[in-house]
């Protein structure tokens, strides 16, 4: 943000953005780095491709490191968690905002080495809490935290925001003694703006890049997570889901996404769009560490109803699920309905196929959803609905100090910034679920109960009962698009819809490349089945071992098949 662009709302705001924008600068001063970035970027990375110079980098000591790496260096004495925190720090330096400047990180914690050498001293006197103690993590900017970071979901118009309480998850990644090293640019409003938008772009952060080819897209709405933890920026991330927004990002930077069943984490504290469809889920570079980040988010939270149902079912360690093993004897669906109308990614679920029979799995193929396509406009009326009395429910518990405190008011805000807020789409979604009714509406309550029938009893549940299956496989979806600030998104496919309706879990695991861009397999089916789901995804990649790490290469490969 350069100038004085925002004179034409009242003081008050314009204290408060102006508030906002110094803690956002502030926050980046950390140790002896410069802050080098600004609210909004310059144009070239908030829109333009970098140069191929640029994508030169220097090896990386922390490249791929696990969380168990990490450890056993911490133990041995060759790693703090805050040498190891330094290291990220100056790695985002390097890669995220300069060199090829993937633009995936909006805010750092200004705590992130205080913190650390704070863990270092516990480890001392008292050991180890746990495999998160010392570990670096980023989180998306829609995840409340009560700190010195600011919670925005990347709109100017919250700008300076801090909620007055951590999100569970913010709690429980302090409490397993994780730090909480920054967060994540995202496609603004969690991709809840307009139907035209560009995934990866922010009023406040600008555009994310794709550090495989950096004029293509790292898919929405966890875009930053999805590239930062790809580029090696943190040794975890987490994002959040709605519909495809953790297993999309995760296909296309070529990491594991767990997208869990909703109520298995608490959504308490996290900027909304669904309350039936939302949940945050970890996104890694091994299941493994997504199964570690998974266990310790897990659990049933007060300020979130909908997580009671997860006691019993949400075990405090998912790693005992690790069995490399673990597709012998499985029944796997192909849901053959969802594949990609490209040929290349269908070679690769072909071949993903064989694998897993050759590992002693049983494909049922085909195995399609029943109801595959019926859902019409009943998903987006949902959310219209759950969108707006979600938003207002959470700006009213901001309090007075909130910048804005309603739908209605962003929307007019966003109407008097529409120069650094829509410079390339609008806001009509937003302006839709401003017209709608509450959450007692019959309208909201009959197409609710359509899309929970439509894709649970009729839908997944149907299928696996029919052929006694233990999950199904589909692609993720396609290879990553080139980035179109004027067009908005093209739509490559995908297969998220069915499980995010139906609030179940969802897993995507690297299977393999198109013109050396990443390409994810999914694994989803009944809710709570995220042990299952684990078992088949970790024996999958022990398998195959897809995942490489990016290059940051300014275009994609085409001379590569």
């Amino acid at each position: 943000m350069q100038g004085s662009f925002f004179s034409p709302f009242d003081k008050e705001k314009e204290q408060a953005l102006r508030k906002g924008r110094r803690q956002f600068l502030e926050s980046m001063a950390i140790g002896s780095m410069a802050a080098t970035m600004s609210a909004a970027r310059p144009f070239r990375a908030k829109g333009a491709t970098p140069l191929a110079s640029e994508s030169r980098m220097r090896p990386f000591e922390l490249e791929e490191a696990t969380v168990s790496e990490l450890q056993e260096g911490m133990r041995s004495g060759k790693y703090t968690a805050r040498s190891i925190t330094g290291k990220y720090l100056r790695r985002i330096e390097e890669a995220d905002k300069n060199g090829p400047a993937v633009n995936s990180v909006l805010e750092l914690n200004p705590d992130a080495l205080k913190l650390a050498a704070e863990l270092d001293h516990e480890r001392k006197e008292k050991g180890a809490r746990g495999p998160l103690h010392g570990i670096p993590i980023l989180i998306k900017a829609n995840i409340g935290t009560h700190d010195r970071m600011t919670t925005t979901a990347g709109s100017l118009a919250l700008a300076g925001s801090i909620p007055r309480q951590d999100s569970f998850v913010a709690k429980k990644l302090r409490q397993a003694g994780a730090i909480i090293l920054g967060k994540t640019n995202l496609s603004e409003w969690a991709n809840f703006r307009s139907n035209n938008s560009t995934s990866g772009w922010s009023g406040q952060g600008g555009l994310t890049h794709n550090p495989y080819a950096l004029d293509r897209n790292p898919c929405g709405s966890s875009s930053g997570s999805g590239a930062g933890a790809s580029a090696s920026l943190c040794a975890l991330a987490i994002g959040t889901e709605t519909d495809g927004s953790i297993v999309c990002p995760s296909s296309a930077n070529g990491i594991v996404g767990i997208k869990p069943t909703v109520g298995l984490i608490s959504r308490s504290v996290i900027i909304p769009i669904s309350r039936s469809q939302d949940t945050a889920g970890p996104m890694a570079r091994t299941v493994t560490d997504a199964a570690i980040l998974l266990g310790a988010l897990a659990g049933p939270d007060p300020e979130d109803p909908l997580s009671a149902a997860s006691r019993g079912k949400s075990p405090a360690d998912y790693t005992r699920f690790l069995d490399p093993r673990g597709l012998r004897g499985a029944r796997i669906g192909v849901a053959r309905g969802m594949f990609h109308s490209n040929g290349k990614v269908n070679k690769l679920m072909e071949d993903a196929i064989d694998i897993m029979k050759h590992e002693g799995a049983e494909a049922i193929d085909p195995a399609d959803i029943p109801t595959l396509g019926k859902l019409d406009d009943n998903e987006e009326l949902v959310m219209l609905y759950e969108f707006k009395a979600g938003v207002n429910e959470y700006l009213a518990a901001l309090g007075p100090q909130a910048p804005v405190h309603s739908l209605k008011e962003i929307i007019t805000f966003n109407e008097r910034h529409w120069k650094e807020e829509m410079p390339y789409f609008g806001q009509d979604l937003f302006v839709k679920a401003e017209r709608m009714g509450p959450l007692t509406s019959h309208e909201y309550i009959s197409a609710l109960q359509h899309n929970h029938r439509m894709t649970r009893a009729k839908g997944i549940d149907a299928v696996m009962d029919e052929h006694r299956l233990d999950a199904l496989v589909a692609p993720t979806g396609g290879p990553s698009w080139t980035t179109d600030l004027v067009n908005g998104d093209h739509d490559t496919g995908g297969s998220s819809g069915p499980a995010a309706v139906a609030g179940y879990p969802h897993i995507t695991v690297p299977m393999g490349f198109v013109f050396g861009l990443p390409v994810g397999i999914s694994f989803f089916g009944r809710a709570w089945s995220e042990p299952v789901l684990v078992r088949l995804a970790y024996a999958f990649e022990q398998a195959t071992h897809f995942r490489q790490p990016p290059k940051f290469l300014p275009t994609a490969d085409l001379d590569v098949a």
